[in-house]
């Protein structure tokens, strides 16, 4: 006599397999891009070195500069335009290429399998990203302050403001770069353009108050012109509140419409 094996079935009274929370994921994918960041020393050791040089080399043109009636100082140009370049540096530029090699080597496919959102999966790889700017920020704040003798901020709740809105912004922004970018070879082009246009527009080293007439109208709408001025006010206490929630708007508009283009052209799969 033959006998059928019954079929087991689950216990409906078993508890229903723990979901990771979104601190946990974002934790998990943080680690692991941090993990990979450590191991390359030669990009570490450069992301945190050309920020600082390049701000330091930049006090002679600063010097240069006719600041008079602007109510700006060298060392309130140089102090929040170090951080504006460090979260340029460390942030944008660092995560379009992380987003083009991750994708084209099917990491970011194989995260969107699980129960990772999309939007955690670029948060959780920026995390180191944004980590290092914080850290280059207190080192150029100590190291430039010391050169130049500069004041403390007076008003640090805006250059606080300004570096989690500009960080941000900017993960937002590397994340569209990196959607209409082929290759991890082409990023080293493709995120020059704004790049550069936050260095000479939006009043990183070159205050938008010493720009010629149209120059500095233009200027002011660039996408990283609010965080500039956040991070500047914080310095020279100018910004009243109305000022204060205007700028905040504006960064937060531009990284909403990133967010918005990053959702519409961004693909999973790879392109080169």
């Amino acid at each position: 006599m033959t006998t059928t094996a019954s079929v087991t079935r689950p216990d409906k009274t078993a508890p229903a397999p723990a979901r990771s929370s979104v601190v946990s994921r974002l934790a998990a994918l943080g680690r692991a891009e941090l993990t990979l960041l450590m191991r390359s020393r030669a990009a570490l050791f450069t992301a945190l070195l050309v920020p600082a040089v390049t701000a330091f080399s930049m006090r002679s043109v600063v010097k240069s500069l006719d600041l008079g009636g602007t109510g700006l100082s060298i060392a309130t140009v140089l102090l929040p335009g170090s951080l504006g370049l460090a979260l340029i540096f460390s942030v944008y530029s660092n995560l379009v290429g992380v987003y083009v090699t991750r994708r084209e080597s099917l990491v970011l496919k194989r995260l969107r399998t699980g129960e990772v959102r999309d939007w955690e999966i670029f948060a959780g790889g920026a995390l180191p990203a944004l980590m290092l700017a914080l850290v280059q920020s207190v080192l150029l704040i100590i190291g430039l302050t010391v050169v130049l003798d500069a004041p403390a901020p007076a008003a640090p709740h805006l250059v606080v403001l300004g570096l989690l809105v500009g960080g941000a912004m900017l993960v937002a922004a590397g994340a569209l770069t990196a959607a209409v970018t082929r290759t991890a070879e082409s990023a080293q082009l493709t995120f020059l353009p704004f790049w550069l246009l936050s260095m000479m527009g939006s009043g990183m080293f070159v205050p938008r108050d010493v720009l010629p007439g149209v120059a500095g109208d233009i200027s002011a709408w660039l996408p990283f012109s609010p965080v500039m001025d956040l991070l500047q006010g914080g310095w020279t206490g100018s910004l009243g509140a109305v000022d204060q929630i205007r700028l905040l708007l504006a960064a937060l508009a531009w990284t909403g419409v990133a967010a918005l283009g990053v959702r519409q052209w961004f693909r999973w799969s790879p392109r080169g």
